[in-house]
């Protein structure tokens, strides 16, 4: 488990976090930041687009959608203090990919192991939607990072939109002409061209995990997948 960042990645998060590209989402990430929720109006909130989190050595890459507005955006870490991450994080922990089940700020000592969290937006968006534009502008941070990230053999995507923008790295890379025939379903698996795998989950957004869309157990089995697609 590799701790220290590569130079390459310690160059590409510093430009991730100074990125002010997009208008729209600066000046909402800035605006919570500012006015806060009542139950955490005593944070300092982060109010910048957040970078990836995890072991660069990593098998397993987690791609995510965005920042939530009280979470990352508040915290500075993926899925950190906020309900999905609340979901996640233990069952990351049950399946050996994090060192303790709960994620609580950028200082409470967790570590990922052989796993790496990214997002297709690195900024919190307007009820947690992007626009396209927002994804395209973004998608020169995903591609850098995917590429340093030289021992990901699996890819677990999180929602249609972490999903898709997989699926448009692939095209951009060359890889796939087009996305017919990949489908997004939770459960799904594809051998992609270059061998990596794609698995396809739900998102452990609020709206799934409450209403019973995305039990624990659907989710503890995609992390099991994972590890096990890693070992072959």
């Amino acid at each position: 488990m590799n701790t220290h960042h590569p130079h390459w990645l310690t160059v590409l998060n510093r430009e991730v976090i100074a990125c002010t590209r997009c208008p729209r989402l600066v000046v909402y990430r800035e605006q919570v930041a500012r006015e806060k929720r009542r139950a955490y109006r005593d944070c300092e909130y982060w109010g910048k687009p957040v970078p990836g989190f995890g072991d660069p050595e990593a098998r397993v890459l987690v791609m995510g959608l965005a920042p939530g507005a009280h979470g990352s955006n508040r915290t500075g870490r993926p899925f950190t203090g906020d309900s999905s991450g609340k979901f996640m994080f233990p069952v990351l922990h049950e399946t050996g990919f994090a060192s303790q089940p709960n994620a609580t700020d950028r200082n409470d000592g967790l570590k990922l192991k052989d796993l790496y969290i990214t997002a297709a937006v690195r900024c919190a968006p307007p009820a947690n939607k992007p626009a396209p534009q927002e994804l395209a502008e973004c998608s020169h941070f995903l591609d850098r990072e995917i590429a340093g990230l030289e021992k990901v053999k699996i890819v677990v995507a999180l929602g249609k939109i972490g999903f898709d923008a997989y699926l448009n790295y692939l095209k951009r890379s060359g890889l796939i002409v087009n996305k017919l025939g990949y489908l997004f379903k939770h459960g799904a698996s594809y051998r992609l061209p270059d061998g990596k795998v794609l698995l396809a989950s739900y998102h452990p957004s609020n709206q799934n995990t409450q209403t019973g869309k995305l039990t624990r157990e659907m989710f503890v089995k995609i992390f099991k997948e994972a590890a096990r697609l890693a070992d072959e």
